[in-house]
């Protein structure tokens, strides 16, 4: 089944994606969420359109995407966890928490759901990277280092 995505789905793709589904899938959650559109005629019309304005947008943002980008890699992060006599945090360092740091100490807005870190969970004091995704095609690599408070 044939569908064009109005909202980026995680795993399938962005939003004006042409992707090719099972039926399931697409006619039980892609469709009735409101996540994707049948493919044909007038919707490709439609993405076409608004491929066309994205990419006007996307130009004027590109300006900022770089700003930002060499802001979050030319700075570390530093993140204050509690820590226990053997040097592990209780609990572990979230996106949450990087998010949090970074609109802390660099005053730059980054949706937590778009970063991953790259090393898996962080349950020790150190320096780790995390990728960041501020588009569609944008992604940075932000190093952050766990300290103990």
């Amino acid at each position: 089944m044939e569908l064009i995505l109005i909202k980026d789905v995680e795993k399938l793709g962005y939003a004006d994606d042409l992707v090719n589904v099972r039926p399931g899938y697409g006619l039980n959650f892609l469709l009735p969420q409101g996540y994707a559109v049948v493919k044909n005629d007038s919707s490709l019309a439609q993405r076409a359109g608004r491929i066309k304005s994205r990419e006007k947008k996307e130009a004027k943002l590109l300006e900022q995407f770089n700003e930002i980008s060499s802001r979050l890699q030319s700075s570390t992060v530093k993140i204050g966890a509690k820590v226990g006599t053997t040097g592990k945090i209780f609990g572990s360092v979230s996106p949450y928490h990087i998010a949090e740091a970074i609109k802390n100490q660099l005053q730059v807005e980054v949706d937590r759901r778009k970063i991953k870190i790259v090393e898996g969970e962080v349950k020790q004091l150190g320096n780790y990277t995390a990728e960041i995704g501020l588009g569609a095609s944008h992604k940075v690599n932000v190093t952050f280092e766990v300290v103990a408070e």
